[in-house]
C-alpha cells in the first residue's frame, strides 16, 4: 500500500515523498488508517520497522485538523526511554515536517538546560522527551502539559526495563483529564506490565496490533557464532573486520571497561574504532552518532545503550565480542544490521565466561545458531601495547614501602622492626639494629653486653612470695591473676570471717552522709600481720568515699 491511498495531507505527504518513502511497511499499513482515525492503539513491532513515521505522520494529521488556538505549550508529547532515540525522532520529524510550520524541541539529560528552556520559552508544538529531564522541567514550571491532545509512548518496554515506569506514570497522570486526548503506545513486546499501563490511561478498547514479534524478525540475518578463547578473541575481531564485505561494523561488549579497552587496541592495530558508553558527554555521543552515519566511522565499540532505539543505515556487520547476558538484548544488537529491507551479518563469539548464554538465546529466538570456524592463520596478531592500568600497577608508587606494595605493614622501629623514623626519611647510611635479647631468659644480660660493648650491671632481683596451692579433691590449678582490689577481700574475708579472724564487710553508706571512721577490730588472735593491716587500710577508705 501506497501513502498517497490514505487521507493524508498533501503537505505531509509532500515530506513523505523528499523523505524518500513511497510504499508503507507492514506496521505502516494495519496501524495508519487506526491512528488517522483517532483511535488509542497498542502497536507490537521489532525497531526499525517504520514506526516512528506512523506517530509522526498522525501528531501531524491531527494538529493541522485540530481547530484548537495556538498556545507556547506543546500540544503533542512523545516519550522515549534514551537521549539518542530522542534526537533520531526529532531528525525524522523534520524530514517528514519539512513543508509544515509546526516548531519541536527534544528534551533530555546531559545537557545544559538553558538552550530547553529558550526553545519551550518560544513555543513548542511537539516535544519528544525523556522522563528524567521532562519531570524537572514540569516540577519547576518551566513546561506545562494543560494543551498535550496526543500522547505517545515508544519503546514501552524498554521504559520497564529501564526502571522508567512510575516516572511514566507520573507524567501521564498529569496530563489533562477533561480534554480529548489520543494515546498510542509501540513496543517490542506486549507484557503485563504495558497492558497494565495502557488500561489505566488509555480509551477502553485499544486497538491491538501485532506485526512479527521480534525474535522472529531475526531470522532473516546471516548469523553466526565463534568458539574461542578469552586470549582470541581481539584477534578474531580484527580477522573478520578484515573481511572484504565489511563496510560499518558495530561491536557489542557488555562492560564499559571492556569496550574502552577493545576500542583502545583496535586503534593501536591499525583499526580506526570509536567507543560509544554512557560516560560521554552527549556532545560528544551525538558527534560519534553522527560520524557513524555519515560514514566517517567504520568501527563502532559499544555497549547496550547503543542496542535499541539507534536507526544507522548501512550497517553490514554486527560482532557480538561478548555474549550479552539477557536473550532480549542479543535481538536488540544484532537488530542494528539488515535494516530498511538490507542483508547484514552477526558474529557472536563465545568464549568460556559466556558459553551458557548462548542456550538461552537460542531457545528465545526459537532456532540454533550455525556455528563457523576462523583458521590460526586469518587470525590477526595483536600487536598494541599492555593496558594502561597493568603498566601503571608495575612501576613503583611514590610514597610507598615494599612492604605496603605487598600487602604489608612494617613493625615499628620501638617494637624491633626494621625500618625506624630516620629510615623513612630517606637516611639510608643508619644500619638496621639487632633485636634485644629477651632479660627472662638465662644470661641475657650478658650476652646484650657482648652485643653492645657494654659492661653488664646485675639488675636488683624482687622479692616473689611464694603462692600457697590449695590441695583437695575439688581442687584447680592455681593461676595467678591480678585481681581486682576488693574482689581478694572478699574471698579471703569471707573465709576468715567463718574462721573467726576477720569480720565481714560492712554494708556501704550514702553519699550525703558523712560518718567517723570505724574503729579497728579487736585483736581475737596473734599480732596482725602487715598483709591484714593494708587491707583494712582499703576498706576503710572505700568506706570514706562512699
Amino acid at each position: 500500500m501506497k501513502f498517497d491511498s490514505l487521507d493524508i495531507n498533501p503537505d505531509i505527504l509532500r515530506g513523505i515523498t523528499d523523505a524518500g518513502f513511497e510504499h508503507c511497511t507492514p506496521i505502516q499499513e494495519q496501524s495508519l488508517p487506526e491512528c488517522l482515525a483517532g483511535k488509542d492503539v497498542i502497536a507490537q513491532s521489532q525497531t526499525g520497522s517504520g514506526k516512528t513515521a506512523v506517530f509522526l505522520v498522525t501528531i501531524f494529521g491531527r494538529l493541522m485538523a485540530s481547530a484548537a488556538p495556538s498556545s507556547v505549550n506543546p500540544r503533542a508529547l512523545v516519550m522515549v526511554p534514551t537521549r539518542e532515540l530522542a534526537t533520531q525522532v526529532i531528525d525524522d520529524c523534520v524530514k517528514l515536517g519539512r513543508h509544515l510550520s509546526f516548531r519541536s524541541v527534544a528534551v533530555y539529560g546531559g545537557v545544559g538546560y538553558e538552550i530547553q528552556t529558550q526553545a519551550l520559552k518560544k513555543g513548542v508544538d511537539l516535544i519528544v522527551a525523556t522522563p528524567g529531564r521532562m519531570i524537572d522541567l514540569y516540577k519547576s514550571k518551566t513546561l506545562s502539559l494543560d494543551s498535550i491532545e496526543i500522547f505517545v509512548i515508544d519503546e514501552a518496554d524498554r521504559m520497564f526495563d529501564m526502571g522508567f515506569a512510575p516516572d511514566i506514570m507520573y507524567i501521564a497522570g498529569r496530563l489533562p483529564g477533561k480534554r480529548p486526548r489520543q494515546t498510542m503506545l509501540f513496543s517490542a513486546t506486549i507484557d503485563d506490565n504495558v497492558r497494565r499501563l495502557a488500561s489505566r490511561y488509555m480509551k477502553p478498547d485499544p486497538v491491538m496490533i501485532e506485526i512479527e514479534p521480534e525474535q522472529v524478525t531475526v531470522s532473516s540475518i546471516d548469523q553466526k557464532v565463534i568458539y574461542v578463547s578469552n586470549e582470541e578473541k581481539l584477534p578474531a575481531v580484527m580477522a573478520l573486520l578484515k573481511r572484504p564485505d565489511v563496510e560499518r561494523t558495530i561491536i557489542f561488549t557488555n562492560m564499559k571497561h571492556t569496550a574502552e579497552t577493545v576500542g583502545r587496541k583496535l586503534v593501536e592495530n591499525g583499526f580506526p574504532a570509536k567507543v560509544l558508553t554512557g560516560d560521554l558527554s552527549q556532545e560528544r555521543r551525538t558527534r560519534v552518532i553522527e560520524g557513524m552515519k555519515s560514514g566517517k566511522i567504520k568501527i563502532l565499540v559499544a555497549t547496550d545503550v547503543a542496542a535499541r532505539g539507534l536507526h544507522i543505515d548501512g550497517v553490514s556487520h554486527v560482532i557480538n565480542f561478548d555474549l550479552p547476558d539477557a536473550a532480549a538484548n542479543y535481538v536488540h544488537r544484532v537488530g542494528r544490521t539488515a535494516r530498511a529491507g538490507k542483508s547484514g551479518k552477526a558474529y557472536s563469539l563465545v568464549c568460556e565466561d559466556h558459553v551458557l548464554n548462548l542456550p538461552e538465546i537460542e531457545k528465545y529466538i526459537e532456532r540454533k545458531i550455525e556455528s563457523e570456524w576462523i583458521e590460526d592463520s586469518e587470525l590477526v596478531k595483536d600487536t598494541s601495547s599492555r593496558h594502561k592500568d597493568t603498566a601503571r600497577r608495575d612501576k613503583p608508587l611514590r610514597g610507598v614501602t615494599p612492604f605496603e606494595r605487598r600487602g604489608k605493614k612494617p613493625e615499628p622501629a620501638h617494637k624491633g622492626g626494621r625500618f625506624s623514623s630516620r629510615d623513612k626519611a630517606g637516611d639510608k647510611n643508619v644500619k638496621p639494629q639487632p633485636r634485644p635479647a629477651k632479660t627472662d631468659e638465662p644470661g641475657a644480660k650478658e650476652k646484650q653486653a657482648v652485643q653492645t660493648g657494654n659492661q653488664a650491671v646485675p639488675e636488683k632481683k624482687r622479692a616473689v612470695h611464694p603462692v600457697k596451692k590449695e590441695t583437695g579433691p575439688d581442687s584447680k590449678p592455681y593461676r595467678h591473676r591480678p585481681e581486682r582490689r576488693f574482689k581478694k577481700y572478699d574471698k579471703e574475708g569471707k573465709v576468715k570471717a567463718a574462721q573467726g579472724g576477720l569480720p565481714a564487710a560492712p554494708e556501704p553508706k550514702p553519699k550525703s552522709i558523712s560518718y567517723p571512721p570505724a574503729a579497728p577490730p579487736a585483736q581475737t588472735g596473734p599480732k596482725e600481720t602487715k598483709e591484714k593491716r593494708g587491707i583494712l587500710k582499703r576498706l576503710l577508705g572505700f568506706l570514706k568515699k562512699s
